[in-house]
């Protein structure tokens, strides 16, 4: 590893902290570098406040003056809520910057690279790129799309089987995976599970982790808004909940739900609920990444719709067996072999007893 690369991987270690905390921006680290010397370091901590470049050029102050800086993402060049970090660089008489990945935001895309060579500042870009692109997946997915990065979580067994015929699914992982599960509400806008998870299992859908205030957007799926009013996602309001129903809904069924102020009805134009246009409704409320967490049934619409992003499977060294027990994706499924969801493999690891997969759509980089 070289010194640009060695310098840049700090700044990556540094962003990942930040996951799930700056949304809808991306996560961003900088780490200013004068006579091989570590001046100043930065992170974007939330939205509205700070990007890393700027609290990494405060930290090193005068010294910042014919250094280097290393950012994970492109600088921005535009006035958003903060002023573009380009211009700060270039006002700090920085003489090089060191760049992992482009910005595809329309608002920077390219832009901020322009502006710091129109000052005469040296630019290098790409150095670990395809680490740094992986840590703002959501982000840069949600910019050329408008809609939310999708995970789909699920823990089977062995023999695939997500829960037994009738209906026992507690626990088929073990505890380390079930938290390890916990990160990933913890980094994501919201949670989406379907109305019979809501009557079956009564979850709370919130993050369950020692010192994690952040909880997601709850969502539920429900055609015909039967989600029990008793129900924790009605009565805890420790974050926002959703439900998602189709037009067949009347004004007298939504009235049961307006008591709650933490809970929402949206009712969408079609007369049963399609995954394209849930996802369009969640892009246009912000909403970047979304942990999909319901059963087969949900599973299979959003493997049909082509909508999952990423596969995150929790696998137990158990066998379940039983024709009638469940499976992870149930629903219609596909006829052919060929229309099949291809998968590639990204990474394998044991998580305590338990196997954890991750899997990436074939053609997805």
């Amino acid at each position: 590893m070289d010194r640009d690369e060695q310098y840049i991987k700090l700044a990556i270690d540094m962003a990942k902290t930040t996951v799930g905390q700056t949304s809808p921006n991306p996560s961003v680290g900088a780490v200013v570098v004068k006579d091989n010397e570590v001046v100043g370091l930065g992170v974007h901590v939330k939205a509205g406040e700070a990007h890393a470049e700027i609290n990494a050029l405060k930290m090193a102050g005068d010294k910042a003056k014919n250094a280097t800086i290393y950012v994970t993402l492109e600088p921005c060049s535009h006035y958003g809520k903060t002023p573009p970090c380009a211009q700060a660089i270039i006002d700090a008489g920085m003489k090089r910057v060191v760049i992992a990945s482009d910005d595809p935001n329309p608002k920077v895309a390219g832009r901020g690279i322009k502006m710091l060579e129109n000052a005469g500042i040296e630019v290098a870009t790409g150095v670990l790129r395809e680490q740094a692109d992986s840590l703002n997946a959501n982000f840069f997915h949600f910019i050329e799309t408008g809609e939310p990065y999708v995970y789909l979580k699920t823990a089977m067994t062995l023999d695939g089987k997500i829960a037994t015929s009738s209906g026992e699914s507690q626990w088929i992982t073990g505890e380390n995976a079930r938290n390890d599960g916990h990160q990933y509400r913890r980094r994501c806008d919201a949670i989406l599970v379907g109305v019979q998870t809501v009557i079956n299992d009564d979850p709370k859908l919130t993050t369950r982790m020692e010192g994690n205030g952040k909880n997601p957007v709850r969502i539920i799926l429900d055609n015909h808004l039967r989600t029990p009013l008793s129900s924790q996602l009605i009565q805890n309001d420790e974050a926002p909940t959703w439900i998602i129903t189709s037009s067949r809904v009347s004004p007298h069924q939504l009235k049961a739900y307006r008591s709650k102020d933490h809970v929402e009805v949206i009712s969408l134009k079609s007369p049963a609920i399609k995954i394209p246009e849930v996802l369009r409704y969640l892009g246009e409320k912000n909403i970047t990444s979304l942990l999909v967490e319901g059963g087969g049934t949900i599973a299979d619409a959003f493997v049909r719709a082509g909508k999952v992003s990423e596969l995150v499977a929790y696998i137990a060294p158990k066998l379940l067996g039983g024709k009638d027990a469940l499976t992870p994706v149930e629903g219609k499924g596909f006829e052919q072999l060929k229309q099949a969801l291809h998968l590639r493999i990204h990474s394998t690891e044991m998580v305590g007893e338990d196997i954890k997969v991750t899997a990436i759509p074939k053609g997805r980089t």
